[in-house]
């Protein structure tokens, strides 16, 4: 798989939609890797590179969040922006049969079904992000305003302080 890895659901989006992207792969194991290493391994700084969390809020309507790979969900924010109670994160084996994806290759494109998605607002501040291909071991680099805008995505402050 050194060269090109086969394309991805979200790749196959992003080609439809023509948004242009950079695939990029990283060596792993079996199980999901944890995202600080994903970003060594891509050799991108850990505030480029955005993990996709998935939670529940309180009116049981689910809700999509990127944020940048070291930083932590904050759920106060989270449910703020957009307009919960609270928000709850998804347990790990609900995000199969809800998404279609596993935990470490989920990505906010391509979902079985569009959720609202919320990306930390530190990402309009970047020319480029990288986030889950969908697949783990594989990342697509684009534009986060456009990512933003194939999902109908909103920018807002959602990470701990």
């Amino acid at each position: 798989m050194k060269n090109k890895p086969e394309k991805t659901n979200v790749m196959r989006i992003l080609d439809r939609e023509k948004i242009p992207y950079q695939v990029r792969t990283y060596p792993h194991g079996d199980g999901a890797v944890d995202g600080a290493e994903v970003a060594r391994l891509l050799g991108e700084a850990p505030e480029k590179v955005y993990k996709t969390l998935v939670t529940q809020g309180a009116s049981r309507q689910y809700y999509v969040f990127d944020i940048p790979v070291e930083a932590e969900l904050d759920l106060k924010k989270a449910a703020r922006a957009v307009g919960e109670k609270s928000v709850a994160m998804l347990h790990v084996k609900e995000l199969l049969p809800l998404t279609g994806y596993v935990r470490g290759g989920c990505s906010p494109v391509g979902m079985k079904k569009a959720f609202p998605t919320t990306f930390h607002s530190g990402a309009e501040e970047l020319d480029e992000i990288a986030v889950s291909a969908g697949r783990i071991g594989v990342q697509v680099v684009l534009s986060p305003k456009e990512l933003a805008r194939l999902v109908r995505g909103q920018f807002a402050d959602i990470i701990c302080d």
